[in-house]
């Protein structure tokens, strides 16, 4: 195939997770799988060429989370549907998605749309790289962060921060090594203006949730919650 393309698969049914991963990494594909939204939410960081979205499934449908990504993700979204109605049809294309296939489908038909999309996509190669939960979208290229749809606004050194702990999650970093990191070694300031920065990034997120993203480990430094 050359170029290795990333597919991102989101149906709440494991025998058609397990199928479709075993027939399209056959293909040639990197395959991530999702079974839920949260899912699915957590795998756009590996930052997929495509996404096949199942519809109906329980908690947040395929729908729901094509509208909460679609301002953040460029790339193609499939829907992957029982359903047939005209309206239906609309309803997808409406929150953002880009093409469906009706289940039962043929995996020659399947494999022939994700083909078509993907030479479409070859022509843009924009891709973003983020990080995705259910509430919080980061989007480190465009270096933008939103918290249920808000765009919380930060300094360049904010974002610095939160982007080094973000892409590290569950790594603990103490205030010395961050300065270091962000500022440089030849930084002049001191280490306890990220204590300071810290302050400021928790109180803008507090306007939008109660969630706290950034743990201080008491006596050794800071970390992103997985």
């Amino acid at each position: 195939m050359g170029e290795k393309y990333k597919i991102l698969i989101v149906d709440d049914e494991q025998s058609i997770l397990d199928m479709l991963k075993l027939q399209l990494e056959l293909e040639g594909y990197i395959v991530y799988s999702a079974i839920n939204a949260k899912e699915a939410l957590d795998k756009l960081s590996h930052s997929p060429d495509i996404i096949l979205l199942d519809i109906n499934m329980a908690g947040m449908n395929g729908f729901d989370l094509c509208s909460s990504i679609r301002n953040f993700v460029s790339c193609p979204i499939l829907f992957l549907t029982a359903r047939v109605s005209e309206q239906d049809k609309i309803n997808g294309l409406m929150v953002g998605g880009d093409d469906y296939i009706t289940k039962p489908f043929s995996i020659n038909e399947l494999l022939a749309r994700i083909s078509a999309h993907l030479r479409r996509e070859k022509r843009n190669h924009n891709k973003t790289k983020g990080k995705f939960s259910e509430e919080l979208m980061i989007d480190y290229s465009d270096r933008s962060l939103f918290i249920k749809g808000n765009r919380v606004e930060l300094s360049n050194k904010e974002f610095e921060i939160i982007k080094l702990l973000s892409t590290n999650a569950g790594q603990v970093f103490d205030r010395e090594k961050m300065y270091e990191l962000i500022w440089g070694i030849d930084g002049n300031g001191d280490s306890t203006v990220i204590k300071e920065h810290i302050r400021k990034i928790r109180l803008k997120f507090a306007e939008f949730t109660d969630k706290s993203y950034i743990s201080t480990v008491w006596g050794v430094g800071y970390k992103w919650i997985k």
